[in-house]
């Protein structure tokens, strides 16, 4: 078992490096943004409220002379490097992604991917998006998308020794899938799951799972999803409901609406959030924003907070 082990790692090196050194296109991205938010509709201090975009992107590609194609993407956020990864397209086997830091694995991917025009309705708002089921993430993952058979696309995500950060974590590793099916007998239609298993502290599992459907039609699209959280301790599992709807009143105009409701066994009250957004795009100028409200924050009965963002960007 260990030879083939051996012969296969060296024989996808050797697919990987046999290659003669290849050119590769830089190219330079990033948006000059002035946006202004508040994150709790005047219940606390939130200072000037107007701030500006301070991303910008670069990302250099290849292909090999065995056809398999090389991506680099570094993202520098506030002078420092922010999100980064290495993406291998792989003929016609897919793609296989190597992440850095900063992007979702298969589950986090589709945690909540109901329509709207801007933000979901638990963003913006502090601390109403601590709770969303989303699975595991991490730096030095790995992501693996597969070709699109009959409308079926698989994506499985991968962290080596996940681990934890409390008393007594367990140094385990993480692995999730996702499965998204586009039927080519109803146009318009997208249905989807997702599942991963974790045990960040030993002895404690979580599984988390997600499921979602969507229809556009015409201007309209609207989803519905559900989400589950089982952890095989007393008092907390989870479960949450989500739904969307955007409207394209023209070609650059779209406005929605999203709501997003999670149910925790350790409370009797759920956070329900509610949101409405829009936007609207010249050319390379788009103005943005939502207003969003959630209730029981945290799960705490009483705790209702409001916010807003709206953004003014410009592509280049």
């Amino acid at each position: 078992m260990n030879k083939l082990k051996t012969i296969g790692l060296t024989a996808l090196g050797t697919t990987l490096i046999a290659s003669s050194a290849f050119a590769a296109d830089m190219s330079v991205s990033g948006n000059a943004s002035i946006s202004f938010d508040d994150t709790n509709s005047g219940k606390a201090d939130r200072g000037n409220g107007f701030y500006m975009g301070d991303s910008i992107n670069f990302k250099a590609s290849g292909e090999m002379d065995n056809g398999v194609s090389v991506t680099v993407k570094y993202e520098i956020d506030g002078g420092a490097l922010d999100d980064h990864n290495i993406v291998l397209g792989l003929n016609d086997m897919g793609t296989l992604e190597f992440n850095g830091h900063g992007s979702s694995l298969a589950l986090g991917a589709v945690d909540d991917v109901m329509p709207q025009a801007y933000e979901e309705s638990f963003d913006i708002i502090a601390g109403s998006d601590a709770d969303v089921i989303n699975g595991v993430s991490g730096n030095g993952s790995f992501k693996y998308t597969s070709p699109t058979f009959s409308g079926a696309t698989v994506a499985i995500g991968y962290i080596n020794a996940s681990g934890g950060t409390g008393s007594g974590s367990n140094d385990t590793s993480y692995t999730d899938f996702s499965v998204k099916f586009v039927p080519e007998m109803v146009d318009g239609l997208t249905l989807g799951y997702a599942a991963g298993d974790s045990e960040e502290v030993t002895g404690t599992t979580q599984d988390d799972s997600t499921m979602y459907i969507k229809y556009a039609y015409g201007p309209i699209t609207v989803g519905y999803q559900e989400s589950e959280r089982d952890v095989n301790t007393a008092t907390s599992d989870s479960s949450s409901e989500s739904f969307g709807v955007t409207y394209a009143i023209t070609d650059d105009f779209s406005v929605g609406y999203h709501e997003h409701i999670i149910d925790s066994e350790t409370s009797t009250s759920d956070q329900e959030s509610t949101g409405f957004s829009a936007s609207y795009t010249a050319g390379s100028m788009t103005l943005a924003g939502a207003m969003n409200q959630s209730d029981n924050v945290g799960f705490v009965a009483g705790t209702d907070l409001e916010g807003y963002e709206f953004t003014l960007s410009f592509a280049f």
